[in-house]
């Protein structure tokens, strides 16, 4: 059963409030603009830390898509960093208008977790996956099955927020992190791994399939 939360992420509530307290001083010193340009911040900070709430599938041996976003990479890769081995990569674009809460693509334990320090490019670009700041988690699941998903910091997004800790096991679709103000997952998986989306598809975190551990 999935737990029943507030629907804005609470990493939004600092930039909710001063927001919302600055519209009125806003009005009064720099007129109706300023009001105006303090509400509507206001309002677009409660909508980029919404959280809604999604139906996990319950298939067995289903990956749900780690975040909200376009598919911008399919491909198959020698992932050299974390598994060493051969791996399918899939890469997750979220704009600024997607929900930013990450979630766990698959059941399983938190065998590591690695933060790199890095560039900010443009996360739809190829190379941010390498270069970019980023955060990741390499998870087993009770089949043995190993799968690295890492949240990378794109142009705009300054703060990778990971919530998990080593030996911590996540549920599927559990809510993990997020990553403020666009951003880029790229998942690895292994590459027996049948694949069910395609390049340019759009999913959504938890909630979406986006293949099947064989």
């Amino acid at each position: 059963m999935q737990e029943k939360r507030f629907p804005i992420a609470k990493e939004g509530f600092v930039f909710i409030g001063i927001a919302g307290n600055l519209i009125l001083p806003a009005g009064l010193y720099l007129g109706w603009p300023g009001g105006i340009f303090f509400g509507a911040l206001t309002l677009f900070c409660t909508y980029f830390f919404r959280d809604p709430e999604r139906v996990i599938p319950a298939e067995e041996g289903v990956l749900v898509s780690p975040a909200d976003g376009k598919i911008v990479d399919i491909s198959s890769t020698e992932e050299g960093r974390y598994l060493k081995k051969p791996a399918i990569k899939i890469s997750i674009f979220l704009d600024i208008f997607n929900v930013h809460v990450n979630r766990s693509p698959v059941a399983g334990k938190v065998l590591d977790l690695i933060y790199n320090k890095g560039s900010f490019l443009a996360a739809n670009v190829p190379k941010a996956s390498l270069e970019n700041e980023q955060n990741a988690l390499i998870l087993e699941t009770d089949s043995g099955k190993k799968l690295v998903c890492i949240q990378i910091a794109g142009l705009i997004a300054r703060r990778i927020v990971c919530k998990t800790k080593i030996g911590e096991t996540l549920h599927r679709g559990e809510r993990f992190g997020l990553i403020r103000f666009g951003s880029r997952v790229d998942l690895y998986l292994p590459i027996e791994t049948e694949i069910r989306i395609s390049k340019g598809d759009k999913v959504k975190g938890g909630e979406s399939v986006i293949g099947i551990l064989r």
